[in-house]
Protein backbone atom coordinates (compact mmCIF):
# COMPACT_ATOMS: atom_id res chain seq x y z
CA UNK A 1 0.00 0.00 0.00
CA UNK A 2 1.38 3.21 -0.65
CA UNK A 3 2.07 5.71 2.02
CA UNK A 4 -0.40 7.94 1.24
CA UNK A 5 -3.19 5.73 1.36
CA UNK A 6 -2.85 4.74 5.11
CA UNK A 7 -5.14 5.95 7.91
CA UNK A 8 -4.71 9.13 9.19
CA UNK A 9 -3.86 7.69 12.85
CA UNK A 10 -1.15 5.48 11.08
CA UNK A 11 0.76 7.78 9.25
CA UNK A 12 0.63 9.74 12.13
CA UNK A 13 2.22 6.58 13.79
CA UNK A 14 4.85 6.13 11.04
CA UNK A 15 5.55 9.69 11.52
CA UNK A 16 6.48 9.63 15.51
CA UNK A 17 8.63 6.30 14.66
CA UNK A 18 10.52 8.41 12.31
CA UNK A 19 11.48 11.18 15.30
CA UNK A 20 11.73 8.45 17.60
CA UNK A 21 14.13 5.89 15.34
CA UNK A 22 15.24 3.65 18.51
CA UNK A 23 11.75 3.25 20.35
CA UNK A 24 11.00 -0.09 20.01
CA UNK A 25 8.04 -0.35 21.55
CA UNK A 26 6.63 1.79 19.54
CA UNK A 27 8.18 0.21 16.35
CA UNK A 28 6.68 -3.16 17.59
CA UNK A 29 3.12 -1.00 18.00
CA UNK A 30 3.46 0.02 14.57
CA UNK A 31 4.39 -3.87 13.70
CA UNK A 32 1.63 -4.95 14.90
CA UNK A 33 -0.76 -1.88 12.93
CA UNK A 34 0.75 -3.30 9.73
CA UNK A 35 -0.14 -6.72 10.39
CA UNK A 36 -3.98 -5.15 11.06
CA UNK A 37 -4.13 -3.61 7.45
CA UNK A 38 -3.02 -6.55 5.58
CA UNK A 39 1.11 -4.98 5.44
CA UNK A 40 3.03 -7.87 6.13
CA UNK A 41 6.07 -7.51 4.52
CA UNK A 42 6.39 -3.64 6.26
CA UNK A 43 5.24 -5.46 9.68
CA UNK A 44 8.29 -7.97 8.76
CA UNK A 45 11.18 -5.20 7.79
CA UNK A 46 10.31 -3.66 11.38
CA UNK A 47 10.48 -6.53 13.24
CA UNK A 48 13.69 -7.40 11.32
CA UNK A 49 15.12 -3.90 12.90
CA UNK A 50 14.34 -4.71 16.15
CA UNK A 51 15.86 -8.04 16.11
CA UNK A 52 19.01 -6.44 14.72
CA UNK A 53 19.70 -4.66 18.08
CA UNK A 54 17.76 -6.94 20.22
CA UNK A 55 17.85 -11.02 18.43
CA UNK A 56 15.99 -12.45 21.87
CA UNK A 57 13.25 -9.87 21.65
CA UNK A 58 10.11 -11.98 22.18
CA UNK A 59 7.25 -9.48 21.27
CA UNK A 60 9.28 -8.95 17.80
CA UNK A 61 10.31 -12.76 17.59
CA UNK A 62 6.40 -13.53 17.65
CA UNK A 63 5.17 -10.57 15.36
CA UNK A 64 7.69 -11.87 12.82
CA UNK A 65 6.78 -15.09 12.74
CA UNK A 66 2.94 -14.04 12.38
CA UNK A 67 4.43 -11.51 9.22
CA UNK A 68 6.14 -14.59 7.55
CA UNK A 69 3.47 -16.68 7.84
CA UNK A 70 0.70 -14.17 6.05
CA UNK A 71 3.56 -13.92 3.47
CA UNK A 72 3.58 -17.31 2.97
CA UNK A 73 0.20 -17.61 1.80
CA UNK A 74 -1.37 -16.36 -1.68
CA UNK A 75 -1.62 -12.84 -1.77
CA UNK A 76 -5.53 -13.63 -2.75
CA UNK A 77 -6.10 -15.59 0.40
CA UNK A 78 -4.74 -12.72 2.73
CA UNK A 79 -7.07 -10.53 0.43
CA UNK A 80 -9.83 -12.50 1.27
CA UNK A 81 -9.30 -12.81 4.73
CA UNK A 82 -9.05 -8.81 5.30
CA UNK A 83 -12.08 -7.31 6.29
CA UNK A 84 -12.44 -3.99 4.07
CA UNK A 85 -16.02 -3.27 4.73
CA UNK A 86 -14.83 -3.12 8.69
CA UNK A 87 -12.28 -0.27 7.48
CA UNK A 88 -14.99 1.31 5.66
CA UNK A 89 -16.27 4.12 8.91
CA UNK A 90 -11.83 3.94 9.99
CA UNK A 91 -11.03 5.22 6.65
CA UNK A 92 -12.35 6.19 3.31
CA UNK A 93 -9.35 5.98 1.39
CA UNK A 94 -8.23 2.75 2.10
CA UNK A 95 -8.19 0.71 -1.23
CA UNK A 96 -7.37 -3.18 -1.71
CA UNK A 97 -3.85 -4.35 -2.66
CA UNK A 98 -2.86 -3.60 -6.42
CA UNK A 99 -1.75 -6.51 -7.85
CA UNK A 100 1.60 -6.10 -10.64
CA UNK A 101 3.75 -8.14 -12.50
CA UNK A 102 8.01 -8.35 -11.68
CA UNK A 103 8.30 -5.85 -14.61
CA UNK A 104 6.64 -2.91 -12.87
CA UNK A 105 7.38 -0.61 -10.22
CA UNK A 106 5.88 0.16 -7.26
CA UNK A 107 5.57 3.32 -5.74
CA UNK A 108 6.90 3.88 -2.50
CA UNK A 109 8.25 1.09 -2.61
CA UNK A 110 12.27 0.44 -1.11
CA UNK A 111 13.93 -1.59 -3.88
CA UNK A 112 15.87 -4.22 -2.63
CA UNK A 113 18.50 -4.02 -5.17
CA UNK A 114 19.59 -0.62 -4.14
CA UNK A 115 21.44 -2.06 -0.82
CA UNK A 116 24.48 -0.58 -0.11
CA UNK A 117 27.60 -2.77 0.66
CA UNK A 118 27.68 -3.80 4.46
CA UNK A 119 31.07 -2.28 6.33
CA UNK A 120 31.80 -4.50 9.50
CA UNK A 121 35.09 -3.79 11.79
CA UNK A 122 34.48 -7.06 13.25
CA UNK A 123 37.80 -9.44 11.86
CA UNK A 124 37.70 -13.48 12.40
CA UNK A 125 40.04 -12.83 14.73
CA UNK A 126 37.36 -11.59 17.24
CA UNK A 127 35.59 -14.99 16.61
CA UNK A 128 37.02 -17.08 19.72
CA UNK A 129 37.22 -20.66 19.18
CA UNK A 130 35.37 -22.37 16.79
CA UNK A 131 39.17 -22.96 14.53
CA UNK A 132 37.73 -25.80 12.25
CA UNK A 133 34.52 -23.42 11.55
CA UNK A 134 37.33 -20.67 10.36
CA UNK A 135 39.71 -23.06 9.06
CA UNK A 136 37.00 -23.94 6.27
CA UNK A 137 35.86 -20.17 5.67
CA UNK A 138 39.34 -19.50 4.98
CA UNK A 139 39.35 -22.25 2.35
CA UNK A 140 36.33 -22.08 0.88
CA UNK A 141 35.94 -18.18 0.31
CA UNK A 142 39.17 -16.15 2.02
CA UNK A 143 42.12 -17.66 0.00
CA UNK A 144 40.20 -17.76 -3.04
CA UNK A 145 39.35 -14.28 -3.02
CA UNK A 146 42.31 -12.85 -1.60
CA UNK A 147 44.93 -14.50 -4.10
CA UNK A 148 42.74 -15.40 -7.30
CA UNK A 149 46.01 -16.17 -9.46
CA UNK A 150 46.60 -19.26 -6.61
CA UNK A 151 43.09 -19.43 -7.07
CA UNK A 152 43.64 -19.76 -11.20
CA UNK A 153 46.53 -22.50 -10.77
CA UNK A 154 44.20 -24.84 -8.49
CA UNK A 155 41.06 -24.58 -11.40
CA UNK A 156 39.41 -22.38 -8.35
CA UNK A 157 37.19 -19.75 -9.20
CA UNK A 158 35.13 -17.80 -6.90
CA UNK A 159 31.38 -18.60 -7.38
CA UNK A 160 28.61 -21.34 -5.54
CA UNK A 161 28.33 -20.66 -2.20
CA UNK A 162 28.26 -22.17 1.41
CA UNK A 163 25.42 -22.95 3.99
CA UNK A 164 26.11 -22.15 7.33
CA UNK A 165 23.79 -23.98 9.79
CA UNK A 166 23.63 -25.26 13.46
CA UNK A 167 21.26 -23.97 16.55
CA UNK A 168 20.13 -20.25 16.26
CA UNK A 169 22.37 -17.72 18.64
CA UNK A 170 25.39 -19.64 18.17
CA UNK A 171 27.46 -16.91 15.47
CA UNK A 172 26.30 -17.79 12.18
CA UNK A 173 25.58 -13.89 11.74
CA UNK A 174 28.36 -12.92 13.62
CA UNK A 175 30.38 -14.89 11.20
CA UNK A 176 28.66 -13.19 8.25
CA UNK A 177 30.16 -10.00 9.76
CA UNK A 178 33.37 -10.60 10.70
CA UNK A 179 33.91 -12.40 6.68
CA UNK A 180 32.58 -8.69 5.56
CA UNK A 181 35.34 -7.13 8.30
CA UNK A 182 37.80 -9.78 6.51
CA UNK A 183 37.04 -8.69 2.85
CA UNK A 184 38.04 -5.99 0.71
CA UNK A 185 35.58 -6.91 -1.95
CA UNK A 186 31.62 -5.86 -1.23
CA UNK A 187 29.80 -7.55 1.24
CA UNK A 188 26.08 -7.27 0.50
CA UNK A 189 23.51 -9.00 3.22
CA UNK A 190 20.16 -9.56 2.45
CA UNK A 191 17.28 -11.08 4.80
CA UNK A 192 13.90 -12.31 4.90
CA UNK A 193 12.02 -8.71 4.84
CA UNK A 194 14.10 -7.60 2.34
CA UNK A 195 12.74 -9.75 -0.62
CA UNK A 196 9.55 -11.46 0.22
CA UNK A 197 6.51 -8.43 -0.49
CA UNK A 198 2.74 -8.65 -0.44
CA UNK A 199 2.49 -7.44 -4.16
CA UNK A 200 2.94 -10.10 -6.66
CA UNK A 201 5.65 -10.78 -8.52
CA UNK A 202 7.59 -8.03 -6.31
CA UNK A 203 9.42 -11.01 -4.53
CA UNK A 204 10.70 -12.28 -7.85
CA UNK A 205 11.56 -8.77 -8.97
CA UNK A 206 13.66 -8.18 -5.51
CA UNK A 207 15.34 -11.43 -5.48
CA UNK A 208 16.61 -10.65 -9.30
CA UNK A 209 17.75 -7.00 -8.26
CA UNK A 210 19.96 -8.67 -5.65
CA UNK A 211 21.68 -10.61 -7.43
CA UNK A 212 22.04 -8.15 -10.50
CA UNK A 213 23.79 -5.82 -8.11
CA UNK A 214 25.87 -8.16 -6.50
CA UNK A 215 27.23 -9.00 -10.35
CA UNK A 216 27.37 -5.77 -10.98
CA UNK A 217 29.58 -5.48 -8.36
CA UNK A 218 32.08 -8.50 -8.13
CA UNK A 219 34.08 -9.86 -6.94
CA UNK A 220 31.58 -9.87 -3.72
CA UNK A 221 29.83 -11.75 -1.25
CA UNK A 222 25.95 -12.31 -0.93
CA UNK A 223 24.73 -12.82 2.49
CA UNK A 224 21.52 -14.89 2.14
CA UNK A 225 20.36 -14.65 6.03
CA UNK A 226 17.08 -17.06 6.77
CA UNK A 227 17.51 -19.26 3.59
CA UNK A 228 15.11 -21.72 4.73
CA UNK A 229 12.26 -19.36 4.17
CA UNK A 230 13.41 -17.63 0.89
CA UNK A 231 14.51 -21.62 -0.38
CA UNK A 232 12.42 -24.02 1.52
CA UNK A 233 11.35 -26.91 -0.22
CA UNK A 234 8.97 -26.66 -2.97
CA UNK A 235 7.00 -30.06 -2.27
CA UNK A 236 5.79 -27.84 0.42
CA UNK A 237 4.12 -25.52 -1.15
CA UNK A 238 1.43 -26.71 -3.59
CA UNK A 239 -0.67 -24.33 -1.92
CA UNK A 240 0.78 -21.20 -2.14
CA UNK A 241 2.32 -20.41 -6.05
CA UNK A 242 3.34 -17.30 -4.37
CA UNK A 243 6.07 -18.79 -2.27
CA UNK A 244 7.14 -21.50 -4.90
CA UNK A 245 7.55 -18.79 -7.75
CA UNK A 246 10.58 -17.05 -5.56
CA UNK A 247 12.05 -20.38 -4.70
CA UNK A 248 12.04 -20.64 -8.40
CA UNK A 249 13.78 -17.62 -9.29
CA UNK A 250 16.30 -17.93 -5.98
CA UNK A 251 17.49 -21.42 -7.93
CA UNK A 252 17.54 -19.81 -11.46
CA UNK A 253 19.52 -16.71 -10.33
CA UNK A 254 21.84 -19.29 -8.40
CA UNK A 255 22.41 -21.41 -11.04
CA UNK A 256 20.87 -20.83 -14.76
CA UNK A 257 22.29 -20.77 -18.49
CA UNK A 258 20.89 -16.72 -18.54
CA UNK A 259 23.30 -16.09 -15.15
CA UNK A 260 26.59 -15.78 -14.78
CA UNK A 261 27.52 -15.47 -11.01
CA UNK A 262 31.68 -15.94 -11.81
CA UNK A 263 32.77 -13.71 -8.72
CA UNK A 264 29.57 -14.08 -6.44
CA UNK A 265 29.94 -15.84 -3.65
CA UNK A 266 26.79 -16.69 -1.88
CA UNK A 267 27.46 -17.32 1.50
CA UNK A 268 23.89 -18.49 3.42
CA UNK A 269 22.30 -19.12 6.77
CA UNK A 270 19.66 -21.47 8.31
CA UNK A 271 18.33 -22.94 11.66
CA UNK A 272 17.02 -25.53 9.78
CA UNK A 273 18.92 -27.08 6.89
CA UNK A 274 16.44 -30.28 6.18
CA UNK A 275 13.47 -27.82 5.01
CA UNK A 276 15.55 -26.45 2.15
CA UNK A 277 14.66 -27.45 -1.22
CA UNK A 278 17.25 -30.11 -1.66
CA UNK A 279 17.81 -28.78 -5.82
CA UNK A 280 19.54 -25.66 -3.60
CA UNK A 281 21.87 -27.73 -2.30
CA UNK A 282 23.30 -29.03 -5.46
CA UNK A 283 27.16 -28.62 -7.00
CA UNK A 284 26.95 -25.00 -8.60
CA UNK A 285 24.48 -23.36 -5.69
CA UNK A 286 24.86 -24.45 -2.22
CA UNK A 287 27.44 -27.01 -3.10
CA UNK A 288 29.36 -26.68 0.54
CA UNK A 289 27.70 -26.95 4.28
CA UNK A 290 29.45 -26.08 7.20
CA UNK A 291 27.97 -26.59 10.29
CA UNK A 292 27.96 -24.04 13.26
CA UNK A 293 27.40 -25.57 16.67
CA UNK A 294 27.23 -24.44 20.14
CA UNK A 295 30.48 -22.66 20.99
CA UNK A 296 33.47 -25.09 21.88
CA UNK A 297 35.24 -24.27 25.07
CA UNK A 298 37.75 -21.82 23.55
CA UNK A 299 34.40 -19.77 22.34
CA UNK A 300 32.85 -20.10 25.46
CA UNK A 301 35.81 -18.41 27.42
CA UNK A 302 35.74 -15.35 24.99
CA UNK A 303 32.17 -14.46 24.63
CA UNK A 304 31.90 -14.47 28.59
CA UNK A 305 34.94 -12.38 29.07
CA UNK A 306 33.65 -10.22 26.28
CA UNK A 307 30.03 -9.97 28.37
CA UNK A 308 32.18 -9.60 31.69
CA UNK A 309 34.37 -7.18 30.67
CA UNK A 310 32.73 -3.82 31.98
CA UNK A 311 31.06 -5.29 34.66
CA UNK A 312 32.14 -5.25 38.69
CA UNK A 313 33.18 -8.54 39.50
CA UNK A 314 34.99 -10.87 42.50
CA UNK A 315 36.44 -13.59 42.31
CA UNK A 316 35.01 -14.99 39.16
CA UNK A 317 36.36 -18.38 38.08
CA UNK A 318 35.57 -18.01 34.30
CA UNK A 319 37.30 -21.90 33.23
CA UNK A 320 34.34 -23.06 35.95
CA UNK A 321 31.63 -21.45 34.13
CA UNK A 322 32.85 -22.70 31.01
CA UNK A 323 32.56 -26.22 32.53
CA UNK A 324 29.49 -25.28 33.65
CA UNK A 325 27.61 -24.07 30.30
CA UNK A 326 28.25 -27.24 27.72
CA UNK A 327 25.53 -26.48 24.91
CA UNK A 328 24.82 -22.92 25.77
CA UNK A 329 24.76 -20.89 22.68
CA UNK A 330 25.99 -17.57 22.93
CA UNK A 331 22.67 -16.13 23.46
CA UNK A 332 22.06 -18.38 26.66
CA UNK A 333 26.07 -17.17 27.60
CA UNK A 334 24.44 -13.36 27.30
CA UNK A 335 21.66 -13.85 29.09
CA UNK A 336 23.68 -15.91 31.90
CA UNK A 337 25.86 -12.93 32.44
CA UNK A 338 22.73 -10.62 32.81
CA UNK A 339 21.02 -13.00 35.14
CA UNK A 340 23.70 -12.58 37.61
CA UNK A 341 24.15 -9.37 37.27
CA UNK A 342 20.57 -9.03 37.97
CA UNK A 343 20.77 -11.08 41.36
CA UNK A 344 23.89 -8.93 42.53
CA UNK A 345 21.88 -5.69 41.58
CA UNK A 346 18.76 -7.07 43.84
CA UNK A 347 20.86 -7.57 46.42
CA UNK A 348 22.64 -4.30 46.52
CA UNK A 349 19.10 -2.40 46.75
CA UNK A 350 17.91 -4.94 49.48
CA UNK A 351 21.02 -4.40 51.73
CA UNK A 352 21.33 -0.42 50.45
CA UNK A 353 25.34 -1.89 50.12
CA UNK A 354 26.57 -1.80 46.37
CA UNK A 355 28.71 -5.13 46.20
CA UNK A 356 30.67 -6.89 43.29
CA UNK A 357 29.42 -9.89 41.08
CA UNK A 358 30.28 -13.27 42.62
CA UNK A 359 30.48 -16.95 41.77
CA UNK A 360 27.53 -17.27 44.32
CA UNK A 361 25.60 -14.91 41.52
CA UNK A 362 26.42 -17.27 38.80
CA UNK A 363 25.49 -20.82 40.43
CA UNK A 364 21.98 -18.75 41.31
CA UNK A 365 21.53 -17.49 37.94
CA UNK A 366 22.34 -21.24 36.41
CA UNK A 367 20.12 -22.67 38.00
CA UNK A 368 17.16 -21.02 36.06
CA UNK A 369 19.06 -21.13 32.42
CA UNK A 370 18.76 -24.33 30.57
CA UNK A 371 20.81 -24.39 26.61
CA UNK A 372 18.43 -23.29 24.23
CA UNK A 373 20.04 -25.20 21.73
CA UNK A 374 18.63 -28.63 23.30
CA UNK A 375 15.68 -28.80 21.33
CA UNK A 376 17.52 -28.17 17.89
CA UNK A 377 20.01 -30.41 18.75
CA UNK A 378 17.15 -33.09 19.32
CA UNK A 379 15.39 -32.52 15.61
CA UNK A 380 18.90 -32.84 14.24
CA UNK A 381 19.95 -36.31 16.09
CA UNK A 382 16.21 -37.79 14.28
CA UNK A 383 17.49 -36.37 11.20
CA UNK A 384 20.46 -37.35 11.43
CA UNK A 385 19.38 -41.04 12.53
CA UNK A 386 16.93 -41.04 10.04
CA UNK A 387 17.13 -39.11 7.11
CA UNK A 388 21.00 -38.56 6.42
CA UNK A 389 20.85 -39.82 2.79
CA UNK A 390 23.47 -39.20 0.85
CA UNK A 391 25.91 -38.53 4.17
CA UNK A 392 24.67 -34.40 3.91
CA UNK A 393 24.43 -34.59 7.41
CA UNK A 394 28.21 -36.65 8.44
CA UNK A 395 29.52 -33.40 10.28
CA UNK A 396 27.04 -32.84 12.41
CA UNK A 397 26.91 -36.85 13.07
CA UNK A 398 30.08 -36.54 13.55
CA UNK A 399 30.06 -33.40 16.28
CA UNK A 400 27.29 -35.75 17.75
CA UNK A 401 29.03 -38.95 18.18
CA UNK A 402 31.95 -37.19 19.67
CA UNK A 403 29.59 -35.70 21.99
CA UNK A 404 27.91 -39.37 23.32
CA UNK A 405 24.42 -37.92 21.75
CA UNK A 406 24.14 -40.94 19.06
Amino acid sequence: MPDEAWPPFVSSLMAALEASPHDVPLRLHVASVMLDHDAPARAAGLCAEVLALDPDNADALRLLSTATEALRRPVSAREAEFDWSAREGEVADLVPPVFVTGSEDIDGDDRAGDADAVDSDIRLDDVGGMADVKRRLDLALLTPMRNPELGKLYGRSLHGGLLLYGPPGCGKTFLARAIAGELGAKFYAVSLADVLDMWLGASERNLREVFETARANAPCVLFLDEIDALGQKRSNLSANPAMRGTVNQLLSEMDSVRSNNEGVFVLAATNHPWDIDPALLRPGRLDRTLLVGPPDTEARRSILEYHLRDRPLESIDVPKIVRMTDHFSGADLAHLCDSAAELALEDSIATGTVRMITMADFAGAIKHIRPSTSSWLEDARNVVTFSNQGGRYDELAAYMKKRRML
